[in-house]
């Protein structure tokens, strides 16, 4: 990593804290640099300002939920197989903290400015993958799906409902073993919606 690189990244590191502590409206970019241990002017270098600061710690985050996305559809792993996988990539974030406390600290700001929750929104590329995903099962004859979007949003309501939300308040992460078995049921409550009939017949004979 250059030097430059590092510098930025102690920025970003620095903004998260004071973000967490102060908000957005209460951070100040002198108490960053003092964080971050380098100048003001540096800071400036990078971030020209608070928002574009703020954004870019927006896109750390949405770097981390898209990259824990990149689960390839196997038409050849049984489709209940495939869903936990699916579940897992959503569920592996639920289980860190470090990007728990992040979606925290995002979240408390994207609430009070519909803005800075559009810029988060637009960075996402969850719900498409997700929507891809039950489509092409769809078309394999796996599940029953008619609108690929509803249901992708459906799926990922299941689990975060259980491991997202609640937690984001709560103040905690969820443990592994809490989150296998929201993912599990998940799945279950999703097939017993999704599944095809031919799906079905064969989990009934099995």
């Amino acid at each position: 990593m250059s030097v430059s690189d590092q510098k930025k990244k102690q920025i970003v590191e620095a903004a998260i804290a004071e973000f967490q502590e102060k908000g957005f409206a209460g951070a100040s970019m002198d108490r960053i640099s003092e964080r971050a241990q380098v100048s003001k002017r540096t800071v400036y270098n990078h971030f020209e300002s608070k928002e574009t600061l703020f954004k870019a710690i927006n896109q750390c985050l949405a770097d981390q939920v898209n990259s824990a996305l990149e689960v390839p559809y196997d038409r050849d792993k049984p489709i209940r197989d495939a869903l936990i996988e699916l579940g897992w990539a959503e569920g592996e974030l639920m289980v860190s903290p470090c990007f728990m406390n992040l979606a925290r600290m995002v979240m408390s700001e994207t609430i009070r400015d519909p803005e800075l929750a559009a810029d988060m929104n637009a960075r996402m590329t969850k719900l498409s993958i997700f929507a891809e995903f039950m489509e092409r099962a769809t078309s394999d004859g796996r599940l029953s799906v008619q609108d690929p979007a509803v249901a992708a949003e459906q799926f990922l309501g299941l689990i975060k409902s259980r491991s997202f939300f609640p937690n984001i308040y709560a103040n905690r992460v969820a443990e592994r073993d809490e989150m296998d078995k929201i993912i599990n049921e998940s799945v279950d409550l999703f097939l017993a919606q999704y599944a095809a009939p031919e799906t079905e017949g064969a989990k009934k004979s099995a």
